[in-house]
């Protein structure tokens, strides 16, 4: 003990005997981060009733510290004390001054697998990960190398393993350490029989869902693949899919798939404002089985002020139900706003793939009855439009994503040859992009474009020409009002559009963000646009149910020369 520290504490305990101060530090030196840090946790758990500066205070540093550095391999430390006043006398600080002294090296590594984990790929890559001869000993890394060799014989279905020696020998004279772990494998069990219990949905449906089959080697994260795609299905209310390892035989492991039906009709409201739309309402009925082969039915009710939406679509799964579907759609739409007012009849019927790579393609035949004024040009039109669709979306970061990108591109055509009114071709495609630098800094990038081309475009409906401005546009413009006009000043839609977006969001504090973002783009007809920009501020709330929007753009070519406020709530992809 350093002398200077016991006429301190005699005359401490003198003049306050029994009393703790209120508060002890740690200052310590001689050790680099990894020790010092495991040094610190321990000694943040001597509790504060103990912290008084006496002998069994020492002892208990002491001790602690030790144990600290023997975790990491260092088994010879020596500790030098040294005690310091702060403002008063019941503040002080002990400085620590401790060389861990020479570490102890694991000297053998003697890790046997016996029984079929012994040939078993994983078993060998995990062990590649084990520490090496020659190592600084972290009994840590002992202590999760026993772990994983038995859970990961677990999770592949090694249910007799055991260990038939495990131990950590260190001889700190010699300064070495000895690993010592015998794992007995026995045999690897294999996927048994599939029992499904209170299923309303066709069982060859559900087994045209599996990722495994019977006779396959058990691999637990097969069960988890398949609990989550019936989870996806929306067939269910509850699933769970398990291993019945008391009712093991020979080497197969029977499954349980226990499943509670989903209520054959749920209904959702919700509400909701932007400054594109005003306030908005809809009313959702989905009965997501319709009957035992898992179709399912979605009606929604979209009303606002400027549109008002019904529309209904059936699925269809087939045999690759996660997969691929059909899909038909009927749907009516009125429509008014701005210059355009416009009563829309559809109907589609459309062929689905999902795939790996998390594309999604999609090809259609729609109809598409239109009754419409747009500016001065009033017309019925008659449309039936064979296309197709590629997207795909990814995102990382629940509602308010940190990284994520969206594709999409679509295809359409008309020909009086199957009954359409006019001649078309139309292109539409979408990106966006978000990028983060850290947790307080993000970039969205978005870029949309397209084209309908046609002899007759005073004949294409509204709902296939070309508007910008707005809240998921332009901002700093009204909603769609940029496009070309006629002699009136009305707004005709464009043949063509092109916007995009550069936004830079910092997080404030929480949940809060700024944004500074500058748009641009236009919607036009001839061969030269008319580029419009704008850029703006903002404000995010990450909000549970996605983020929350409210900007102030100012649009540099808007004749009114005005500041528009944009507020929506949505997701960003």
């Amino acid at each position: 003990m350093d002398k200077r520290l016991i006429p301190w504490l005699v005359s401490g305990m003198m003049l306050m005997p029994g009393v703790a101060f209120a508060d002890i530090d740690f200052d310590i030196d001689g050790l680099k981060k990894p020790l010092e840090e495991n040094v610190r946790v321990y000694l943040d758990a001597i509790p504060e009733n103990e912290r008084r500066l006496n002998f069994r205070f020492q002892s208990r540093v002491t001790d602690e510290v030790s144990r600290a550095l023997q975790a990491l391999g260092y088994y010879d430390p020596t500790v030098t004390f040294t005690v310091e006043d702060k403002a008063s006398s019941d503040d002080a600080t002990v400085v620590l001054n401790i060389d861990p002294g020479p570490p102890v090296l694991i000297a053998d590594m003697d890790v046997k697998l016996e029984g079929e984990a012994e040939n078993d790929p994983a078993f060998k890559a995990l062990l590649e990960t084990a520490p090496k001869v020659g190592d600084v000993l972290n009994q840590g890394q002992y202590d999760s190398l026993k772990s994983s060799i038995q859970s990961l014989g677990i999770r592949r279905g090694y249910f007799d393993g055991e260990y038939m020696l495990s131990r950590l020998e260190v001889a700190p004279g010699l300064q070495k350490a000895y690993f010592r772990l015998h794992y007995k494998s026995g045999i690897r069990y294999h996927f048994g029989q599939i029992v499904f219990h209170d299923s309303q949905i066709n069982e060859e449906r559900l087994e045209s869902m599996l990722t495994f089959t019977e006779g396959d080697p058990y691999l637990v994260t097969d069960l988890g693949a398949y609990n989550q795609a019936l989870s996806n299905t929306g067939w269910f209310s509850s699933v769970l899919v398990e291993a019945g390892l008391d009712d093991m035989r020979d080497d197969r492991v029977p499954i349980s798939v226990s499943l509670a039906p989903a209520p054959r009709n749920q209904f959702e409201t919700g509400v909701g404002y932007s400054t594109d739309t005003g306030p908005r309402v809809k009313i959702g009925w989905k009965k997501p089985w319709f009957n035992s082969r898992g179709h399912s039915l979605n009606t929604d009710l979209y009303v606002s002020s400027p549109k008002q939406t019904l529309e209904s679509t059936y699925k269809i799964p087939l045999e690759d139900v996660q997969r691929e579907y059909y899909q038909v759609q009927v749907g009516v739409e009125n429509l008014d706003n701005n210059d355009t007012k416009s009563l829309e009849l559809t109907s589609s019927v459309s062929r689905n793939w999902k795939f790996d790579t998390g594309w999604q393609r999609s090809v259609f035949l729609r109809w598409l009855y239109s009754d419409y004024t747009q500016g001065t040009d009033s017309d019925i039109s008659n449309l039936i439009l064979p296309g197709i669709n590629f997207s795909r979306v990814r995102s990382r970061g629940g509602a308010m994503p940190y990284w994520g990108d969206k594709q999409s591109i679509t295809f359409e055509m008309a020909d009086p040859i199957w009954g359409a009114d006019i001649n078309l071709y139309r292109v539409i495609g979408q990106t966006a992009w978000i990028r983060s630098l850290n947790d307080n800094n993000r970039g969205i990038v978005r870029v949309n474009g397209g084209g309908v081309f046609t002899d007759e475009f005073e004949r294409v409906p509204p709902s296939l020409r070309f508007f910008a401005g707005g809240d998921n546009s332009i901002r700093g413009y009204g909603y769609e009002s940029i496009s070309p006009r006629d002699e009136k000043g009305n707004l005709l839609g464009g043949s063509y559009m092109a916007t995009g977006s550069l936004e830079y969001n910092y997080r404030v504090t929480g949940n809060w963000w700024a944004a500074l973002f500058v748009d641009a783009g236009d919607a036009w007809t001839t061969s030269s646009p008319s580029w419009k920009t704008s850029a703006g501020v903002g404000v995010r709330w990450e909000s549970p149910v996605g983020p929350v929007r409210f900007d102030i753009a100012h649009g540099f070519e808007n004749e009114s020369d005005d500041f528009q406020l944009h507020f929506s709530l949505g997701p960003e992809l």
